[in-house]
């Protein structure tokens, strides 16, 4: 990282899939993980960076796979809003627990655990500097927690959306099948689009695009990225409107 250098975003959402809660998990919770994910995030927050994270619920219950066993697909998707609260909760908590201040909110999910979303409360609470977690998806089934991610990413005025991931970008095949593939470090949306690039599903990439949010995809898995990312360094793929740069 760069010695003294400064955030170049005010205001970002991270977006962190269920699976990296689950660390080394087959399912559920890896608290050594979530530990982990608290301490990157907070060093983040020490920066003076505003930071909302969107959080899945993917190692405890996708509602996409159950639907394939039987579960009809509304309330297979009311169960994975349900676990994207628990997984809220712990990261939560091991923030507090290493002196970072977050507020846990939660969409269309009433539970005392969590404050219910309202745009302007967790604008309030990004203002006084707090770590905000968004549960509960959009609060309705059939849309997955990226399109969340964007949703959010516009109505809370985030200059940037930052995908955690296990990867170091975006490639042009999937790298654990295609030993080959290939880092595509800067591309458009309408190229992720036309080209069915795995990085976000087609609605929040669309949200993305309409409200010019750019979308940087990196590896969680290597210690401080999300501070580099922050910093200005180029780690990752970036998705804009313009390839070019």
């Amino acid at each position: 990282m760069r010695s003294g250098a400064a955030p170049v975003f005010k205001r970002i959402i991270l977006k962190i899939s269920g699976e990296a809660m689950r660390g080394g998990e087959p399912c559920g919770l890896d608290y050594g993980a979530v530990e982990t994910i608290a301490r990157e995030i907070a060093a983040v927050q020490k920066l003076g960076v505003e930071t909302a994270v969107v959080i899945g619920g993917g190692n405890i219950v996708r509602g996409a796979a159950i639907s394939k066993m039987g579960i009809s697909r509304v309330p297979a998707d009311y169960m994975g809003l349900l676990a994207t609260v628990i997984n809220g909760i712990a990261l939560q908590e091991r923030l507090e627990s290493i002196g970072a201040e977050a507020r846990l909110m939660s969409a269309g999910i009433s539970l005392d655990a969590a404050e219910p979303y309202v745009r302007r409360r967790a604008l309030t609470h990004l203002d006084n500097g707090r770590i905000v977690i968004l549960t509960g998806g959009t609060g309705n089934p059939l849309f997955t927690t990226d399109t969340c991610a964007a949703l959010r990413a516009a109505e809370l005025g985030a200059e940037v959306l930052l995908k955690a991931t296990k990867v170091d970008g975006v490639y042009t095949a999937d790298p654990k099948t295609h030993p080959d593939a290939s880092l595509i470090p800067r591309l458009t949306y309408l190229e992720c689009l036309k080209q069915e690039l795995k990085v976000m599903d087609a609605a929040a990439i669309s949200l993305c695009s309409e409200n010019k949010i750019p979308i940087i995809v990196f590896n969680m898995n290597v210690p401080d990225n999300i501070v580099r990312v922050v910093l200005g360094e180029r780690i990752g793929s970036v998705v804009e409107g313009n390839s070019n740069g």
